[in-house]
């Protein structure tokens, strides 16, 4: 339990965004992937997620890791099937905002999600790092609390608005990590998470990653940083996080591109070059191919409802 406690204490958990959005049409969604982890309350209705369409009821939540691509339902499994791009493009078709608090949680067929980063070290992503499916939390009082203090007082003018914020969004992200412990679920990914946390010379490789996503991230200069052979970096990298080196390094990349996407006025042409891409149609190319969308709708998707 100590290890885990060491885990917490270095994560970093960081409000993204949160919506409340009522179901206008039911749709099935083939393959729904974003790159932040996603919470998703059902206030009233249902929701279906995974290859096996398993159900979320009223009152129970469903936890998507960032990275993790599912199958995911709104409303009647009978409902409209569309694709991830489908879905971006035409949110407003599909969802309509609730933003009047003393409404959430009781307008029917209605759904909140909260989006939030959680980054051990400051670096490494904590619940894709585990790489574990989405799964249903149930039964859980206190996370259902804390999750609908935090989308209803977004729309207030209280003091200390930002500070509940910050704090529910931390907490939940620890109600998460308890969840999955107290539930015995992912035991095997969580022992190894747990181990590979303590290499000082895997955290080095990380935050040069971090720091270096448009410079020289070759195996040989992993190898340098980590003070391991070159032939060997790569299998040393893989045996503790169960990837290859440049696999996530790509992914650190993208991710950097949705950031900047979402948050910044950079061009797509600048971001490709920020993010380690000297050919920008070779970065349209493999966004597209890891979101289902082009990095142009990825920037437009925050004008949209959800």
């Amino acid at each position: 339990m100590e290890d885990y406690n060491k885990i917490i204490e270095s994560l970093g958990i960081k409000f993204i965004k949160s919506k409340n959005l009522k179901i206008l049409t039911p749709m099935f969604i083939t393959n729904f992937y974003d790159v932040e982890n996603r919470i998703i309350l059902v206030n009233k209705g249902n929701i279906f997620f995974g290859i096996d369409q398993a159900p979320i009821s009223e009152g129970e939540m469903l936890f998507i890791p960032g990275g993790k691509l599912t199958p995911i339902t709104y409303g009647d499994k009978n409902g409209v099937k569309i694709t991830n791009e489908e879905y971006v493009t035409n949110k407003n078709k599909y969802f309509a905002s609730i933003k009047d608090p003393k409404l959430i949680g009781t307008v029917p067929n209605s759904v909140s999600y909260v989006t939030f980063d959680a980054k051990v070290f400051d670096t490494v992503n904590f619940f894709s790092s585990l790489d574990i499916p989405p799964f249903k939390i149930s039964q859980s009082k206190t996370m259902q609390e804390l999750f609908l203090e935090l989308v209803k007082i977004q729309f207030t003018d209280e003091p200390g608005r930002e500070r509940i914020i910050k704090l529910n969004t931390e907490r939940i992200g620890v109600e998460i990590i308890r969840y999955i412990i107290n539930n015995g679920l992912f035991v095997e990914q969580l022992a190894t998470n747990v181990t590979y946390f303590k290499d000082p010379r895997l955290i080095d490789i990380f935050s040069y990653i971090k720091d270096n996503l448009n410079g020289d991230l070759s195996n040989q200069q992993l190898a340098n940083i980590a003070n391991v052979s070159e032939d060997y970096v790569g299998q040393y990298f893989k045996m503790l996080t169960g990837i290859n080196p440049q696999d996530y390094i790509e992914y650190q990349r993208m991710e950097s591109a949705v950031n900047m996407l979402r948050t910044s006025k950079s061009s797509v042409r600048e971001i490709a070059k920020i993010t380690g891409y000297k050919d920008t149609a070779y970065f349209c190319r493999r966004f597209k191919m890891m979101f289902g969308i082009p990095a142009g709708k990825m920037r437009r998707r925050e004008t949209v409802v959800g």
